[in-house]
């Protein structure tokens, strides 16, 4: 999922005003890039590791789903807050404390004696990502301008792609060597050398504005995000909606109404503008990301879990068998990037699904015996290629789709969208998670068609919802 995801963050840059010129722009890009990276790299590397968690903590299918949603749920609540609270307190300042946050988790993880342990240290490790992210790309679209933004963005993005891609490969390796508790440690040097540059080449520049804090949003956010999460992964993993779930499911939407109501009364000071909701397209474009990346959320927690449990791969085969996904996504999106800018976004935004739906149907091979090059790798090239005609396309179509003044946060909210389909798609495998053998492969098969006809519904959205553009 973070292979996609540097392309969907990356409007957040383009959005942010330029300041005065400043010195070190390469120190200050490596720095952007080593604090995103964090959560590109921790966003991965965990899905190679719940087999060898789950075995050694005793985790069942519940905890394992909340070891993924603990990181996701502060991420995807939080995201508009952190960005608003840099704009606050200085950007510098709030990156830097994110990165340290993000770093005291991770050894909080790593040192985890039990599962409810390592789950409060990825609910800090997601609390630290939502600081960091926003900020990183706000630096960056502040420091570059013209041509060289550009640029900036596109090495951002590679970079960022690239971690996605390869801390499967190394976390699994380390898993094999060490141990599940090396993949959080290597987080640290990351963060340290972040603080390092961070501390000496970055520099605030003061905001007379000071806009307020959003608190009492992102509390309601949270709680309704949380709730609906905790229902949804009980119910997932009792096979049904007890008193208990269905409280949890209720209460999620009461917070989150309230949320909106709470918006609707802040006007301009609110983390959630609702008047973005008034363009049909943008509406479209977040059904479409919600749907999409939630699909591809699945895919990334499921795909090495199986591999691992049934097909007996090691954790590093298990993270290489999901390198030819974003290697592809990372080479034909720039491409696909020129194609939309010259017939329009609805066009690959409806294929570019729909393709990915074709892959995930033809997941349903995996597992049930056969090689890799016949069973994983054809779903996970089919998957790639409509994955890199959507995202490139997505990008430019949100910032495209509200009013000039509203493009920071409408970019700031689809990224928070993304997360929060990864959040809902996972909290919805407990049972797929806690199932061995023959069980495990159809549970797997099951999610795999779930997540096509998401991906499907995905693409009628960017038909339907979507304007024509010349």
């Amino acid at each position: 999922m973070t292979a996609a995801l540097p392309a969907c963050d990356r409007t957040i840059a383009v959005s942010v005003p330029v300041a005065t010129p400043v010195r070190h722009p390469r120190l200050i890009l490596a720095t952007t890039i080593l604090a995103s990276s964090l959560a590109f790299i921790d966003g991965s590397v965990v899905n190679v590791g719940l087999p060898a968690i789950g075995r050694d903590l005793g985790a069942d299918g519940a905890c394992l789903s909340w070891i993924v949603n603990g990181y996701l749920l502060p991420l995807s609540a939080l995201l508009l807050l952190g960005g608003a609270a840099g704009d606050r307190f200085g950007r510098r300042r709030v990156l830097v404390a994110g990165v340290a946050l993000f770093a005291l988790a991770s050894l909080w993880c790593a040192l985890a004696p039990g599962s409810g342990w390592l789950i409060a240290g990825r609910v800090l490790q997601g609390v630290g990502a939502a600081l960091l992210m926003p900020n990183s790309l706000a630096i960056l679209g502040a420091t570059f301008n013209g041509e060289a933004r550009g640029r900036a963005i596109g090495v951002w993005a590679a970079v960022g792609a690239g971690a996605g891609a390869i801390g499967p490969l190394i976390g699994g390796w380390l898993i094999d060597v060490v141990g599940w508790r090396a993949m959080f440690l290597i987080n640290v040097p990351i963060a340290l050398l972040a603080l390092y540059l961070g501390m000496r080449y970055l520099h605030d520049t003061p905001n007379p504005a000071r806009p307020t804090l959003d608190l009492k949003g992102a509390a309601l956010a949270s709680i309704g995000l949380a709730s609906l999460t905790w229902g949804l992964t009980v119910a997932s993993s009792t096979a049904g909606i007890d008193p208990g779930a269905a409280i949890a499911l209720v209460l999620g939407a009461v917070f989150l109404v309230l949320f909106l109501i709470v918006e609707h009364g802040c006007g301009d000071d609110a983390m959630l503008p609702l008047a973005l909701f008034s363009s049909r397209s943008f509406v479209g474009l977040n059904l479409l990301t919600f749907l999409l990346y939630g699909a591809l959320g699945a895919l990334f927690v499921l795909v090495p879990f199986v591999l691992i449990e049934v097909n007996g791969y090691s954790a590093t085969e298990a993270g290489a068998a999901l390198l030819p996904l974003p290697v592809v996504i990372a080479l034909a999106s720039s491409t696909m990037g020129r194609i939309a800018g010259r017939i329009g976004p609805r066009l690959p935004l409806t294929l570019g699904p729909l393709i990915v739906a074709a892959g995930f149907f033809l997941a349903t091979r995996i597992g049930a015996g056969g090689s890799y090059w016949s069973t994983t790798l054809p779903a996970m090239l089919v998957i790639a290629i409509g994955m890199a005609a959507a995202v490139a396309p997505l990008t430019t179509a949100v910032l495209a789709s509200v009013a000039t003044s509203h493009t920071g946060v409408a970019s700031g909210f689809n990224s928070a969208v993304a997360r929060s389909g990864g959040l809902i798609a996972t909290a919805m495998l407990g049972m797929v998670l806690a199932a061995h053998g023959a069980a495990l492969v159809s549970g797997f098969h099951v999610a795999a068609i779930v997540a096509g006809v998401a991906s499907a519904a995905a693409g009628l959205c960017g038909l339907i919802l979507l304007e024509r553009q010349p």
